[in-house]
């Protein structure tokens, strides 16, 4: 049984797959869940409120539901493949007019091929 259990921890620690599209459809249910995703960097904004700003898409969604922020220590130039692994924050307004209806942050960012 200790074994079934220490197993079932494990799994539990470990980033769902998700898609952009994916994201923004299930957003109500993602808060506070660790996520990954594989796509290409379309926007980066460094060192803005001691984080990196980046916007991912991965080629699906639609418009105004393609395009993922992300915060993160780490950066990546535009074009760059990434694979990202965060947490969900929904509905986050950071003032002066900067919402976002769904954010990965603190993510961990990892070219993809280099």
């Amino acid at each position: 049984m200790a074994c079934l259990g220490s197993s079932l921890a494990v799994a539990a620690d470990q980033a769902e797959q998700k898609t952009v599209a994916a994201l923004y459809q299930e957003k109500a249910n993602l808060s506070g869940h660790h996520v990954q995703l594989r796509g290409k960097i379309v926007k980066v904004n460094n060192a803005i409120m001691n984080r990196n700003f980046l916007h991912l898409r991965d080629g699906t969604g639609k418009e105004g539901s393609n395009d993922l922020t992300i915060t993160s220590q780490d950066t990546a130039e535009v074009g760059d493949e990434v694979v990202v692994s965060g947490t969900i924050t929904v509905d986050k307004d950071f003032g002066a007019g900067y919402t976002y209806p769904i954010l990965l942050e603190q993510a961990s960012v990892s070219k993809v091929g280099h």
